[in-house]
């Protein structure tokens, strides 16, 4: 028994109610709506109802902390996104995914239940379509969709995704940039992707767990389109994309560029140097080719001569070297080890001497040989 500010008795079990829900606080869950809240934090004005020197009498004291957790649960209560103004509330679905899931399962045609596993499916994060009009945030309002047709009608169409769909490129791709059109797909609007009406879709898988595009498989998407480049990438001397140790995304943005060939740098040469630091100089002797254009004498793809090269040298040198200079001879088959062996045709051939074809810093590095 407990003295209470009047001098009397009163019963501890009263008194101990909201020791007792204090205690137990962390554990309860109150469910509003459909959703699940954690309200633990609503019973912090309980110290006050435990503490022995409160003025206010046991019933009070119940009925303060109450109220006070009301106040907290309503104030953190999730309500439900509002449809936007220009489309009506009556069509959307009234229980969003759960209508969508009653046919669109595991088992269908397209299983969509991995998405819950992904960015799109994360309920806790209010940028995710889940978090706001969960399917209809992409497939736009689908209650008529939903509705049984009568018999020889036509179920009403929603927005659909793919190349088989009624719904336009540019409509699909609308729906994705309501979220993410940011700095990265700043370009998109007008790059070639989106001039030749290349759906997002098209790269990108939404209803699974990891999207291939941010995978090893990359390439192979790329090469649905880009077969010219598949069959590049094939020969001896290649990048390593075929092994999986390069990205097509990272010397391309399919998002749009200012620069050619959507290269995500301004020119060819930064793109190499990204990489390629060492080939940068400045140079105390430059190679007039470097500095202007890799391109001039490497394959950026991939090529059937070692390194990257357009020609064997030293038929890529003599495409700007004339033969009047050094060695003033042109070099051809009769070069080769079954007529007259030629020390500058074999082997490195003019890299036997001129070893520092990319620049040199030697201060008697002007023939590029030291």
């Amino acid at each position: 028994m407990d003295t209470d500010h009047t001098g009397g008795t009163t019963s501890t079990a009263t008194t101990d109610i909201p020791t007792l829900i204090w205690y137990l606080s962390p554990y309860i869950r109150i469910i509003i709506g459909k959703r699940w809240i954690h309200v633990s934090g609503c019973f912090d004005q309980m110290k006050n109802c435990k503490s022995p020197s409160s003025s206010r009498s046991p019933k009070l004291n119940i009925l303060w902390c109450v109220t006070g957790c009301l106040l907290v649960i309503l104030a953190h209560a999730e309500t439900p996104p509002t449809p936007p103004a220009e489309t009506p509330a009556n069509l959307y679905t009234r229980k969003g995914a759960d209508t969508c899931l009653k046919c669109h399962d595991q088992d269908y045609k397209y299983p969509v239940l991995q998405i819950f596993y992904s960015k799109h499916g994360n309920r806790k994060d209010a940028r995710s379509p889940m978090a706001q009009f969960q399917c209809e945030s992409c497939h736009g309002p689908g209650r008529a969709h939903a509705t049984e047709p009568k018999v020889g009608a036509q179920r009403a169409s929603i927005i659909a995704f793919g190349a088989n769909s009624r719904t336009s490129p540019d409509q699909q791709n609308a729906m994705c940039l309501q979220c993410h059109r940011d700095h990265q797909r700043a370009r998109w609007t007008g790059s070639q992707h989106d001039t030749v009406n290349v759906r997002c879709v098209d790269c990108h898988t939404v209803h699974v767990r990891h999207d291939p595009v941010f995978t090893q498989d990359q390439s192979g998407i790329c090469y649905r389109c880009h077969k010219q480049q598949q069959a590049v990438f094939a020969r001896n001397s290649a990048h390593p994309v075929r092994q999986g140790k390069m990205l097509c995304s990272q010397c391309h943005d399919p998002h749009g560029s200012n620069a050619k060939a959507l290269l995500k740098t301004a020119t060819k040469n930064d793109t190499c140097y990204r990489c390629h630091a060492e080939k940068r100089g400045p140079f105390l002797w430059t190679h007039a080719p470097v500095a202007e254009d890799c391109g001039l004498c490497h394959e950026h793809h991939g090529s059937m001569n070692a390194p990257l090269l357009k020609k064997r040298a030293p038929w890529l040198c003599q495409q700007c070297h004339s033969v009047t200079g050094h060695p003033s001879i042109s070099y051809d088959s009769t070069g080769l080890p079954a007529q007259t062996p030629s020390a500058f045709l074999l082997a490195k051939s003019c890299l036997n001497c001129h070893f520092q074809v990319h620049g040199s810093n030697h201060p008697s590095g002007v023939k590029l040989m030291r």
